[in-house]
């Protein structure tokens, strides 16, 4: 065979219908999902990868925002300590 007829054949297909006459919808939901699941454990492998490092709780932008006062016994000392 030439380099021709291998660069025209295709390759081999990732999933292969074995039973049933599945409509594209059905076809792209199970792709949506095993690229969504291969996404998700992926992710930790990244995070380990990158040495395992977290965000400092002093540059987290969240503690800027005030959360709601309860009412109470006590209301005013929890008004100033963070969360």
């Amino acid at each position: 065979m030439s380099n021709a007829a291998d660069q025209q054949r295709s390759p081999a297909p990732y999933l292969q219908v074995v039973r049933g006459d599945p409509s594209n919808e059905e076809v792209a939901a199970l792709v949506t999902v095993l690229t969504a699941r291969a996404r998700a454990t992926r992710a930790p492998r990244a995070a380990a990868a990158s040495g395992g490092r977290t965000r400092s709780a002093w540059s987290d932008r969240a503690q800027l925002v005030r959360h709601p006062l309860a009412p109470g016994p006590g209301a005013w000392r929890n008004s100033l300590r963070p969360r």
